[in-house]
């Protein structure tokens, strides 16, 4: 996994090299190329410089404890070596998840359809509140939220509602 990571990030300092070439920009087809891939990597050789660095925390903290100190300063070392090693297991797991092959729907649309089903009026109130649910998180990915048709109820929920939601990584 480090080998790809390492090979990835020579990718991205290449097309960051290139992306700033004055001159890469008559062949604007390729710059807008290029420019697109190295935005794609970017999350990901962010987090592997991140887990370096904490690696690099780690490496110098094992050192420090070798070393003969007195216990408040060992006591402040260990601390700092678990808080380091926790983060790396944390950035780990996030390098495998950003690793994986992309789908090919993750920059598609999404159109939700909710119904309330059987249940009277209680599947209804749940339908609208499932409703709120996903605009909210939606909103605060920062995606936008347009209603298609609702059949709403008196009492606030919906027999029925259909919305599509629109931005990068939706689906």
């Amino acid at each position: 996994m480090l080998e790809k990571l390492q090979t990835l990030e020579e990718r991205y300092n290449h097309l960051e090299r290139l992306i700033s070439d004055p001159d890469a920009m008559k062949d604007m087809a390729t710059w807008q190329k290029n420019s697109r891939t190295h935005s794609k990597l970017t999350e990901l050789i962010t987090t592997f410089r991140d887990y370096k660095a904490c690696q690099k925390t780690i490496d110098d903290t094992l050192e420090l404890l070798r070393e003969q100190l007195d216990d408040e300063l060992r006591e402040l070392a260990q601390s700092e070596l678990n808080d380091a090693k926790a983060l790396k297991e944390e950035l780990e797991a996030k390098l495998r998840v950003l690793l994986l092959p992309k789908d090919p729907f993750d920059d598609k649309d999404v159109i939700m359809e909710i119904r309330g089903g059987a249940g009277g009026d209680e599947a209804a109130l749940f339908a609208g509140d499932l409703f709120r649910m996903y605009s909210r998180y939606a909103e605060s990915q920062r995606w936008r939220v347009e209603m298609i048709d609702s059949n709403p109820t008196d009492l606030g929920g919906f027999k029925e509602v259909v919305f599509s939601i629109a931005g990068a990584g939706a689906y």
